[in-house]
């Protein structure tokens, strides 16, 4: 890569204190960056801002990003996460400069911890987490020591090393940094860096019956992979102190004992990095916690992590959204300290955009209505053609069979119009999209009194080429042919909740109890046999209904299934 010039880089206050860093020298001029997920879940749209925000700051100044997984709790952690996440990147456009994992530093923060041990910064604690808690204090209440802070070094260094040979069971003793009981920042209470786990690891397997706390691998992590900024979310401003506490007693860089395990983990020079926070991203109808994405799924209220109607990646790329949408929406929502919702409506505008741009056109009806032209022979059948794209003539041409019966949408006829209604009704007019203008002439009925068909004229004058061919008539509307249309599963998703912060439980109520029923419904539909071909994961613009993907799972030609990625016009706007 070649040096970007700061000054052309978009402008937000991150980018603003990298600049300024550049120009004082600091880390010799480097960015180097990473994106750090804990594998315990699937990536959602938060995590997006996250990931656009720490590889475009490493681009935007020739620089590096990692991608590092925090799995330092393996309890709860999968390698199907492992896999999800890499994917979700590599979809959403991004590619890191090297993949690392916490566990692979495991040597490093075990010698990380003695060094704090000699120093006397840190001790072997023996309260349970009851008692962690009950000595800790309050917000307005300093807390207490712990009976054994003031074990001496070498009691320690015996104590934690019988720790990490296994000799004591889970929950039995942990391993806390002595900084003061009394600070008004709670994260600087003597809190763990390591507590007894005897859980099998998906890297380790059975070696480690101790894992270090986030905060202790978080900042030791950045450390020794040479990061320059370490970007996190606002709720990690509290543990600032405790990040350059620990590196600061620490002195990464000059550690003698860590070349060697640095050397043998692939890493080179370590740094000083610094930590800087940003609001992070939030969505109305949506809920971005871990927990309850995980309830969803378990619970059955979904169909998955990569339901449509999640916010996860996996999700939205099911759904049809285009990660180039997703991009633009977190560069246009900018990067602050101020936490705010942003209308789930604004990323879908960026959906529409980008797809607008990018999708073909089709023909499909959704709710499929028969129309005859009586004036045409039973076997009448043509090839009509039309673009692919009304305004991108290098998407080329496709040909759409016509024949006397077609399906129409449903609400395309009325029988008793509404005010303003400008398509089919007795005895009107309408023009067929691509064909000419038809004449309703007779309603035919089930036994129910339903409509089963309507009979039409086509006025072969106005067909295309023909002199009447520009006679003007209020409504266009689309078909497909009923002879050769295909079948295919259309699946119409909406908002996953039916009010705008789930999460609000003055009510009473909790998130739960706010789940739409209606957010997903299954149609079948009749597409024109283009349509049909559509590759998995393309997405078309089905004429006047919206933007639909073909499913990237169930998908078929035999059999297609699409979801529909937006309508073609916000329908929450309104209401």
């Amino acid at each position: 890569m070649t040096d970007a010039a700061p000054a052309a880089a978009p402008g937000n206050f991150i980018r603003q204190i990298v600049i300024a860093d550049r120009a004082a020298g600091k880390h010799d001029g480097r960015v180097k960056t990473r994106f750090p997920p804990e594998p315990n879940g699937y990536l959602h749209l938060g995590h997006a801002k996250s990931i656009c925000l720490n590889f475009g700051i490493a681009a935007d100044f020739a620089g590096t990003c990692n991608l590092r997984f925090d799995d330092t709790n393996p309890a709860k952690e999968d390698i199907e996460y492992v896999d999800a996440i890499k994917a979700d990147l590599h979809w959403l456009g991004f590619e890191w400069d090297s993949l690392h994992h916490a566990s692979d530093y495991f040597e490093i923060l075990y010698l990380c911890a003695e060094k704090l041990i000699r120093d006397g910064k840190a001790f072997v604690c023996d309260l349970s987490a009851d008692e962690v808690r009950e000595y800790r204090g309050t917000l307005t209440e300093p807390g207490r020591n712990s009976p054994w802070r003031e074990r001496g070094v070498e009691e320690n260094l015996d104590l934690f090393r019988r720790m990490r040979a296994g000799e004591f069971a889970d929950g039995a003793r942990t391993l806390r940094a002595k900084i003061d009981m009394a600070s008004g920042n709670i994260n600087l209470r003597d809190p763990a860096l390591y507590r007894i786990r005897k859980v099998s690891h998906q890297n380790t397997g059975d070696a480690w019956p101790i894992y270090p706390m986030y905060d202790y691998a978080h900042c030791v992590s950045d450390a020794v992979e040479g990061i320059t900024h370490s970007l996190c979310t606002l709720e990690f401003e509290d543990h600032r102190p405790l990040y350059d506490w620990c590196l600061d007693q620490l002195d990464v860089p000059n550690m003698p004992e860590l070349v060697e395990p640095m050397r043998r983990a692939g890493l080179t020079a370590a740094s000083r990095p610094q930590q800087i926070e940003f609001a992070r991203g939030n969505l109305d109808y949506t809920v971005m916690s871990k927990r309850k994405l995980m309830a969803l799924v378990s619970e059955r209220l979904v169909d998955g992590w990569d339901d449509p109607r999640m916010p996860t990646l996996a999700g939205v790329r099911r759904r049809g959204f285009p990660p180039a949408a997703i991009r633009a929406f977190w560069e246009r929502a900018g990067v602050t300290k101020q936490n705010s919702v942003i209308e789930f409506s604004v990323l879908e505008g960026c959906v529409r955009e980008v797809l607008d741009a990018s999708a073909p056109r089709r023909m499909a009806v959704l709710d499929p209505l028969r129309l005859v032209i009586t004036n045409l022979e039973a076997a009448h059948e043509e090839s009509i053609e039309f673009p692919n794209h009304p305004k991108n003539a290098e998407l080329g041409t496709r040909k759409a069979p016509f024949s006397r019966e077609l399906w129409i949408e449903r609400d395309d006829f009325f029988e008793v119009p509404p005010k303003g209604f400008h398509r089919l009704v007795p005895g009107g007019e309408v023009r067929l999209r691509g064909v000419g203008i038809v004449r309703c002439n007779e309603v035919v009925k089930n036994a129910d009194g339903s409509i089963a068909r309507v009979d039409c004229t086509l006025d072969p004058d106005t067909r295309t080429g023909m002199t009447g061919a520009d006679r003007k008539v209020k409504g266009t509307i689309h078909w497909v042919s009923a002879r050769h249309a295909v079948a295919a599963e259309v699946r119409l998703y909406e908002r996953l909740f039916t009010c705008a912060d789930p999460d609000d439980t003055s009510d009473g109520k909790t998130y739960a109890d706010h789940i739409n029923r209606d957010s997903k419904r299954v149609v079948q539909a009749w597409v024109e046999p283009v349509a049909a071909t559509t590759q998995r994961e393309h997405v078309v613009q089905f004429e006047r209904l919206g933007y639909f993907v073909a499913d990237r799972h169930d998908h078929a030609e035999a059999k297609p299934v699409f979801n529909r990625a937006a309508t073609l016009r916000d329908s929450y706007a309104k209401a």
